[in-house]
């Protein structure tokens, strides 16, 4: 079949037609032109296509590379999703293509514009303008037709279509980027009003989300393949890993890796003469990349030339963008993510670290702006006295657990990013960056898990219930609640698999940039890990937020056993991959519109109901009746104080702090919790035997516990939930005394068991 060159140019052009906004003009276009054969005897270092229904014209901008001479003809195939659609060959000499007829070897500059007749939009669907981000792409094959070379192919040049209509949207970003922080600070607000049942599910809920979202980016981070569907909807979440542009930021970026002794990239600036291929497979790329360096020294004697391949091909995959031997570029993995948001890769891990410290700074000042806010409405009748007065009473330590949660969210984006940098090697000073922020973040996180442990152990010791001390101790709650607050008590443990976890995908995709089969197979053996973790264990607070993160292990897993079909290594057709790159869209679209709305209303819902935590059961672990005021223990705490100068104790009263959080960690420092305190009688609440556990500085019958008056046992450490208790009882006193608001209380047990001090020798004991 004799075709027109216009025809596959319109067909090409068509059929990528779907990136462009819906509203917008109708177009199909290519901008980048690569080769599909080793040694290809044509390529194009510029090629800009752009097909236009209403004008009925292609405009064709090409400067081409080309080793072959004679006549010759072309193949043309056109597929979408992997099925070929369109099959042509064209003659560019009926065409009346000068220079392509006989094409001559040398670099063959072409800026025309070509009419496209109505046979040619006829077979063009409409589908084709509006269909976003469609997988579609134009492979044309070169034949010789006379000399030697008659009847071979001498070269292949494949290119990808676009229409301008994508799902990598700003509206997108916006939305999600709104709802996650909506959520977050809804959680602290409600907090404050001292529903803590309902902050903390609707926070545990908004961290589960947007562990999601950076799930997703790191999904568009790796070197795999992807399709262009998959490709825009990563994109969508590239925000949460601190993938942001900000023109004048850019600008700073680039003059500080300039002054630190970097060489920044100018990928951008060179688009108008160059093409940037966005390479699918960072294999491909290593092949590029070593193909120019052999062909640059293979005029050099061998002693010369192969260590300074060896470390050409090293410095190439190391860093840097890469360009080919005809002058285009070509981006991938963290690179590709990079172009897309039109940011040099040599500002991108800057610019992921200044949004992260950023993020911190708005958060000390908004929360130090909302401390005098609340100062002065008080002092101003604006709000009542008591209104977030556990607040502005601990605001300093609720400030210090805040930022600690903003460093677990950002945890993983900085893991990424330091480790890449690392082979990136942009700057000496951005280099010692990385290192400072991943080892402080990792020290920190590390510290605060370790310090949760400790405490966990130490109420069971004492308590029989890790919940007792971790719940109990506003303190502890304030400043470390962010690590165990949305897991059942006695999963306290569990965020050690989660900072692991977070460490492991980080370094599969830092360090992996160049396998991505690697990468594959990596993140399909933690996604089954962690489902398997979670669906077994159930670590979290109740039943529905655990099958909401067991839902998120799900899509996940799913994920990486797609991301693993991409990299090809079943051998399935092109169709298979491009049906699978839509199942992906589509299904974590459904999943994440599903999420959003319900963690909207759940929100919402909150500020609504005149105790929100109600609408939520109370969890087995008792954490709910532990929790007490700041304000009551503030009270209680002046109290005692100023019982024990009454009595002329020269030590005072030290406080309570039930997470020892001010001790040392020595086993001496815990053998003195335990010791008489000066001014206490012999035989009273310091009697200490040797073979009992270390006594608890404060006592359940205390008001501080509020028992409402019930005389039922709580449950036991490691008890499920089922049994025969009652979950909202208080945690059973490891003194062996009466439990309950009712039990009688005799003077003889009063001094045996009342821990504060300013009761004993005040007539209380009578």
């Amino acid at each position: 079949m004799r075709f027109s060159i216009t025809r596959p140019l319109a067909a090409l052009a068509s059929i990528a037609a779907l990136v462009s906004p819906v509203f917008g003009e109708q177009k199909l276009a290519s901008q980048a032109l690569k080769t599909c054969q080793a040694n290809s005897g044509f390529s194009a270092s510029l090629f800009n296509v752009v097909y236009t229904p209403e004008s009925g014209r292609a405009n064709v901008d090409i400067v081409a590379v080309s080793t072959i001479q004679g006549k010759i003809i072309f193949d043309v195939a056109i597929s979408a999703y992997g099925y070929e659609i369109i099959t042509a060959q064209v003659d560019p000499c009926s065409s009346g293509l000068l220079g392509l007829c006989p094409m001559t070897a040398g670099k063959i500059p072409l800026n025309f514009t070509l009419p496209v007749d109505k046979n040619a939009l006829s077979q063009i669907p409409s589908i084709a303008y509006n269909f976003p981000d469609i997988d579609a792409k134009v492979r044309v094959r070169i034949n010789m037709t006379d000399g030697d070379e008659a009847g071979q192919t001498v070269a292949c040049v494949e290119a990808e279509i676009t229409n301008g209509k994508t799902v990598d949207l700003a509206g997108v970003k916006w939305a999600t980027a709104i709802v996650a922080a909506f959520a977050l600070t809804s959680s602290a607000f409600v907090s404050g009003l001292g529903h803590h049942n309902a902050a903390s599910h609707v926070a545990a809920n908004a961290l589960s989300l947007f562990g999601y979202f950076q799930a997703q980016a790191m999904l568009g981070l790796t070197g795999v393949p992807l399709p262009p569907a998959v490709m825009g909807w990563t994109q969508d979440f590239q925000w949460s890993m601190g993938i942001i542009k900000v023109n004048f930021m850019q600008d700073i970026f680039t003059w500080y890796q300039r002054a630190t002794g970097g060489t920044p990239s100018m990928l951008f600036d060179s688009l108008a003469t160059v093409s940037v291929q966005v390479q699918k497979r960072a294999l491909d790329v290593a092949d590029l990349g070593a193909d120019l360096a052999r062909r640059s020294m293979s005029y050099m004697p061998r002693t010369i030339s192969e260590p300074m391949e060896q470390a050409m091909k090293h410095e190439l995959l190391k860093r840097g963008n890469i360009q080919t031997d005809t002058g285009s570029y070509v981006v991938y993995g963290i690179q590709r993510a990079a172009f897309r948001a039109s940011i040099e890769s040599t500002n991108l891990f800057m610019t992921s670290l200044i949004f992260f410290c950023v993020l911190v700074v708005i958060t000390i000042i908004c929360v130090a702006g909302w401390k005098g806010y609340c100062e002065l409405a008080a002092q101003k009748g604006w709000m009542k006295h008591d209104t977030f007065l556990d607040f502005r009473n601990g605001w300093f330590t609720v400030l210090k657990g805040i930022l600690f949660r903003i460093t677990l969210i950002g945890f993983p984006a900085m893991t990424v990013m330091c480790m890449w940098e690392f082979t990136q090697k942009d700057s000496p000073a951005e280099v010692v960056l990385a290192l400072m922020f991943f080892l402080g973040m990792l020290v920190t996180l590390g510290w605060a898990a370790f310090k949760v442990i400790r405490i966990a152990r130490r109420s069971v010791v004492m308590h029989q219930n890790p919940a007792y001390i971790l719940f109990s101790d506003p303190q502890a709650l304030n400043k470390w609640g962010f690590l165990y607050v949305q897991f059942r008590a006695s999963a306290y443990y569990f965020i050690v698999p989660v900072l692991g976890y977070t460490i492991l995908k980080g370094l599969f995709v830092a360090f992996g940039q160049n396998n991505g089969t690697a990468q594959a197979v990596g993140f399909l053996i933690i996604e089954a890990a962690a489902l398997i973790a979670a669906t077994v264990m159930r670590p979290w607070m109740d039943k529905k937020t655990n099958w909401f993160n067991i839902a998120i292990c799900v899509m996940n897993f799913i994920n990486a056993i797609f991301l693993l079909m991409f990299t090809e290594v079943f051998n399935q057709p092109p169709l298979v991959t491009g049906v699978i790159g839509l199942i992906l869209w589509i299904t974590n679209c459904i999943f994440s519109l599903v999420y959003l709305l319900m963690l909207i209303c759940s929100t919402i819902f909150v500020f609504f109901r005149e105790n929100p935590d109600n609408r939520y059961q109370f969890m087995a672990d008792d954490r709910t009746f532990f929790m007490k005021s700041q304000t009551h223990l503030t009270t209680t705490t002046e109290l005692d104080a100023l019982a024990a100068t009454a009595r002329g104790d020269k030590s005072g009263f030290k406080g309570l702090d039930l997470d020892d959080d001010a001790e040392s960690m020595s086993s001496d420092s815990l053998r003195r919790q335990t010791e008489l305190q000066p001014g206490m009688p012999a035989g009273g609440a310091g009697l200490h035997f040797t073979n009992a556990p270390p006594k608890s500085p404060v006592d359940p019958a205390m008001p501080l516990f509020p028992s409402e008056g019930r005389n039922t046992q709580g449950p036991q450490y490691g008890e499920k939930p089922g049994m025969n208790f009652d979950p909202r009882a208080p945690s059973p006193s490891p003194y062996g005394g009466p439990q309950g608001g009712n039990a009688t209380l005799t003077p003889q047990y009063r001094a045996l068991n009342n821990a504060s001090p300013w009761q004993r020798g005040a007539g209380y004991e009578h």
